[in-house]
């Protein structure tokens, strides 16, 4: 079978990761050429990838570059537009979460997808590839827990990296824009029910820096659902042991819990400090086979002509729950969420 020449935009920490499975980790694929407007990246995209076209103009590449698709990994108020013109040239897309930083966004870029139903759109909410987390999925379809009627989600990025954090924070769009979309996309994904309501608080105790810009260190949430679930998310960004991401799926006759021990691997060390387990230590470690397998469902979608099944529908809705929250969080009350 043909392979799938792609181009790549963006080469930041997360882009270098997807680049570098599309040059090297994925059979059926061909990294082609690259986009970015930082010139040491696209010398990094020649030099240890091998890729031959490069551009610093994402519309240029759309026109020039013998490519059948596109894998956007930019920056998240470039998303929209970028699918948009990727898709009117002709070329399937991938691209990374969230969908767009407002709704108003989000609606074009579901029109653009309606447009072009030959294409694929292909929207990188990765959890769902985790292979622990799509089997907590597989037992509750299985019904190894009865009804599942409560997710509980904890996300919290590592002390060790809350300077950029905080670099970011006024412009972030808040920590649960920032922070919660993957949580609340697992949370609608696991219950099989979109969130009605809304309350979220915060606090910052450790960097003020957060309160300055308007923001918080630490952000709770908790969710009531149509189907009379509820959901309960945590995230933060000052773990000091590292990488910490846990999930609980509550049901009637059981539970599920994924990664209560962020582990690095299956070692236990035996020191003079008692019985330690090394943690991970961001996202790319802990979550590099997802992103691995969510790219190659993505080139196996192109070359069969399949539908994924996350879709633009799907950001949208991630979105305005995530914009519902912040609200609640500013106002300080509950807040129903409208689709």
């Amino acid at each position: 079978m043909k392979k799938v020449k792609v181009g790549i935009a963006g080469l930041g920490r997360l882009g270098k990761v997807h680049a570098g499975n599309l040059a090297f980790k994925i059979p059926n694929a061909e990294l082609t050429a690259a986009c970015s407007i930082m010139p040491a990246e696209l010398t990094y995209a020649q030099e240890e990838l091998g890729v031959k076209e490069v551009y610093s103009d994402y519309r240029e590449m759309l026109a020039k570059a013998d490519i059948d698709a596109v894998a956007i990994i930019t920056t998240s108020g470039e998303h929209c537009w970028q699918i948009e013109a990727a898709l009117d040239a002709g070329k399937h897309v991938f691209s990374d979460k969230p969908l767009g930083v407002n709704v108003e966004e989000c609606k074009i870029a579901e029109k653009a997808v309606e447009r072009h139903p030959e294409l694929v759109f292909f929207l990188g909410f990765m959890r769902r590839f985790d292979p622990s987390y799509a089997y907590a999925k597989k037992k509750i379809e299985e019904g190894a827990i009865g009804t599942p009627y409560m997710v509980k989600a904890t996300g919290i990025d590592p002390e060790a990296m809350v300077d950029g954090a905080i670099k970011f924070a006024a412009t972030s769009g808040g920590i649960f824009i920032d922070m919660a979309i993957h949580d609340i996309d697992l949370m609608r994904w696991f219950l099989g029910s979109d969130p009605v309501e809304v309350y979220a608080t915060g606090s910052t105790f450790k960097h003020p820096e957060f309160k300055a810009a308007g923001d918080d260190e630490t952000g709770v949430a908790m969710y009531k659902c149509e189907n009379g679930a509820v959901g309960f998310v945590h995230v933060g960004r000052t773990a000091p042991h590292g990488y910490h991401v846990e999930t609980e799926i509550v049901g009637t006759e059981g539970a599920i819990r994924v990664s209560p021990v962020p582990a690095k691997n299956l070692c236990m060390l035996y020191n003079n400090q008692g019985v330690v387990q090394e943690c991970v230590s961001g996202f790319p470690e802990r979550f590099a086979e997802s992103y691995r397998l969510e790219m190659e469902e993505f080139i196996n979608s192109v070359q069969n002509n399949t539908k994924p099944e996350v879709t633009v529908y799907d950001g949208t809705k991630s979105t305005q729950i995530g914009f519902a929250t912040t609200e609640a969080y500013r106002q300080g009350g509950i807040v129903k969420i409208e689709y």
